[in-house]
């Protein structure tokens, strides 16, 4: 096992590291956890979000081990990276990460847990919620806001953006750092950032709308690009679920059976 932690909360280290030595027995389960597994655990009256990613295959097992920066690392110093750059995110704790002689195993990312009053997600959902159009517009601003910061958030989905409802506008935090990008961003990098937040073209008008006037370019030109970068996101992921169901047919005669 090795650790690093953010000096700041270095006390934390042995009662975290039992933690994670007992992580399958412990903690308050968070999230669905259809591909990694999050739990909650408070220590001095400060409540952490534990990750634990699944244990990669075995090229990755290599790779991790010996080439590449693993998930739980990537996460713990992009977050350190965003805040710097003044992008909100919660507060990076520590990563840990678990190997042996030639391969990887599993890896912890652990941040403080931010309480929030909804995700992109809800926007979605609900058409009808509270100022629907002005948090979307905040939203478009605060991805500009990355894109000026020349950050490309490879995750940009719709749980992956928590917002904070304050009384003079919104905060913005995002999470599941693992994939992302620090470059210089051309119109179809900026554009295609969006293409996978929302099906729904009402909301794509009103994000094109925005981030027209943001980079002053013709709204038409926006949309239509937005538009279809959406459609082919929406058409690759519907194939997707399609060619699964084919494949995995058998499990739903099982789950019925």
């Amino acid at each position: 096992m090795q650790h690093v932690f953010n000096k700041t909360f270095s006390l934390y280290k042995n009662q975290l590291s039992n933690f994670i030595n007992h992580f399958d027995n412990e903690g308050e389960a968070f999230g669905n956890g259809d591909r990694n597994t999050i739990k909650l655990i408070t220590i001095n009256n400060l409540k952490l979000n534990v990750k634990s990613f699944k244990i990669p295959n075995i090229f990755n097992q290599i790779a991790y081990k010996f080439f590449r920066k693993n998930k739980a690392q990537r996460s713990f110093e992009y977050a350190n990276k965003l805040m710097l750059l003044g992008i909100g995110t919660p507060q990076p704790i520590a990563y840990y990460t678990f190997t042996t002689l030639l391969l990887f195993k599993k890896s912890f990312y652990i941040s403080e847990h931010l309480e929030c009053d909804l995700t992109y997600r809800e926007l979605v959902e609900n058409p009808a919620f509270k100022n629907h159009e002005q948090i979307l517009r905040a939203f478009t601003q605060f991805t500009f806001q990355l894109h000026e910061k020349e950050i490309l958030f490879k995750d940009h989905s719709p749980g992956n953006t928590l917002i904070k409802i304050k009384d003079d506008g919104y905060d913005f935090y995002i999470v599941d750092l693992n994939r992302m990008e620090f470059k210089p961003l051309d119109f179809e990098n900026r554009i295609n950032n969006f293409a996978r937040l929302t099906p729904k073209k009402e909301m794509v008008k009103v994000m094109a709308n925005e981030y027209a006037k943001l980079i002053n370019i013709e709204e038409s030109k926006v949309f239509d690009k937005m538009w279809s970068a959406t459609k082919a996101f929406q058409k690759k992921y519907h194939d997707k679920i399609a060619l699964k169901k084919k494949l995995f047919f058998w499990k739903e005669k099982y789950k019925t059976a």
